[in-house]
């Protein structure tokens, strides 16, 4: 069965538009490329990647399509559009010709408007998601779960893949909340989830346990079939490394069978994002 990380990143910091990566993330603040994560993939037999935006700019989209361009296991790239520009649906139609796009990301998590993902005046750009065959990947935080449900329930042909499992505050708590808020979004069949992002959730020292909670309760809401397992690199490296998270994953799907494991590690990215 096919192997294929859902979720990791490439940048260039002199490009100029990543305002979240300063000097003051020593760890990031340097060039992330394919030649870096390689080496990784093939050690542990991951096939194929989905890209995933890191800046809110149409160009490093463009950048990212090049680089899916130049090495054939980035099998798509979800990049970024902006929902407020009213050309932003004849851009769509034109990033769209190009086969390795795959989805779209608006960076909703840094948005000082908690409900700007189910603002009205989206819909036609979620519309045009819909008539291009792209994917709506949604990088919100856990109080930001009720609105995504709003705009999910307004457009049921939407397909919705919920970047890192909507971020749980591990570090501080998951309260109940949260888990409401999974559990009905899980309801809607056309929301998946990525098993991605956690441990640069948890604290500093995060062991197996303090995940276990979490990968339990999106197995019983989404099911294997609707989970995708993502690095998130290299922002994973900021709390673990690419072969460490993929050990754990590997303790966290240990007790379901073979089918089970396949979906996660690869057969449900591939059914949303490839096929």
């Amino acid at each position: 069965m096919i192997r294929i990380d859902s979720h990791q990143h490439f940048w260039k910091p002199e490009r100029g538009d990543y305002g979240w990566l300063t000097p003051e993330l020593p760890t990031l603040y340097r060039d992330f490329l394919p030649g870096d994560l390689r080496p990784s993939l093939d050690k542990l037999g991951v096939e194929k990647t989905i890209l995933v935006q890191a800046a809110p700019t149409v160009e490093e989209t463009r950048f990212l399509l090049e680089l899916a361009k130049e090495n054939e296991w980035i099998a798509g790239v979800v990049g970024w559009v902006d929902f407020e520009d009213p050309d932003t649906t004849t851009l769509l139609s034109e990033l769209a010709k190009d086969p390795h796009l795959v989805g779209i990301r608006p960076m909703v998590q840094d948005l000082p408007d908690d409900e700007w993902i189910s603002r009205p005046e989206h819909a036609p750009v979620f519309e045009a998601l819909i008539e291009q065959q792209l994917v709506f990947d949604a990088l919100i935080k856990p109080h930001q779960l009720e609105p995504a449900l709003t705009m999910i329930r307004r457009h049921p042909d939407l397909r919705v893949v919920i970047d890192h499992a909507a971020k749980p505050t591990l570090r501080d708590g998951v309260d109940s909340s949260y888990f409401n808020g999974i559990a009905a979004l899980a309801q809607e069949p056309q929301v998946t989830c990525k098993l991605s992002g956690l441990v640069t959730e948890a604290r500093e020292d995060w062991t197996l346990e303090d995940l276990q909670p979490i990968f339990d309760h999106l197995l019983r809401e989404f099911g294997p079939d609707r989970l995708l397992w993502g690095s998130d690199w290299p922002v994973l490296t900021l709390a673990g490394d690419y072969h460490g998270w993929w050990q754990a994953t590997q303790e966290l799907i240990a007790a379901l069978n073979e089918e089970q494991q396949n979906a996660i590690l690869g057969g449900t990215a591939e059914k949303v994002y490839l096929s």
